[in-house]
């Protein structure tokens, strides 16, 4: 399969994981914790627009994956430090709230869920310098990043007001 249409695809199955939560009436479940790339434009009312933003921002943070680039841009490495480190705080602050409201079980459980997630990404990009560039690793590490920042990455802790 061309490269476009493979890019196509992934970006196009970032909206998976969003579709828990659009067709759900129930707050934050260890399925689908809120992840704050979607539930920050939904608290403004976006919630639709809000299901299209991690896939919108894997198109637009590689566009060289539509035309086969096999080496990853260094800014996608910059962003998983960013987004590792940001995400650490994100659990050091709303730690308590989410043990107050959705208990010890969702925390643990959200919270192994990401550290699996960071580890498999940190070592998939470790490994991916060391070895010589393809598109299709290209394209894993950046869909693998992208749908970690759909589904899991800042969990929203806490209530609804």
């Amino acid at each position: 399969m061309k490269s476009d249409r493979l890019t196509l695809l992934a970006g196009l199955s970032l909206l998976v994981p969003v579709l828990f939560w659009l067709f759900s009436r129930e707050g934050p479940t260890l399925l689908y914790p809120f992840p704050g790339l979607v539930l920050m434009p939904a608290l403004f009312g976006l919630r639709w627009a809000a299901a299209a933003v991690p896939m919108v921002l894997f198109f637009v943070w590689n566009p060289g994956l539509f035309k086969g680039d096999a080496e990853a841009p260094k800014r996608s490495y910059v962003l998983l430090i960013v987004a590792t480190l940001v995400n650490v705080l994100w659990f050091v602050v709303g730690w308590k709230d989410g043990l107050a409201v959705q208990g010890a079980r969702y925390n643990y459980s959200v919270c192994a869920v990401n550290i699996v997630w960071v580890a498999s990404l940190w070592m998939m990009f470790a490994r991916s310098r060391k070895t010589v560039p393809s598109f299709k690793t290209n394209l894993l590490l950046h869909w693998m990043l992208f749908a970690w920042l759909a589904w899991y990455a800042f969990p929203f802790f806490g209530e609804f007001t």
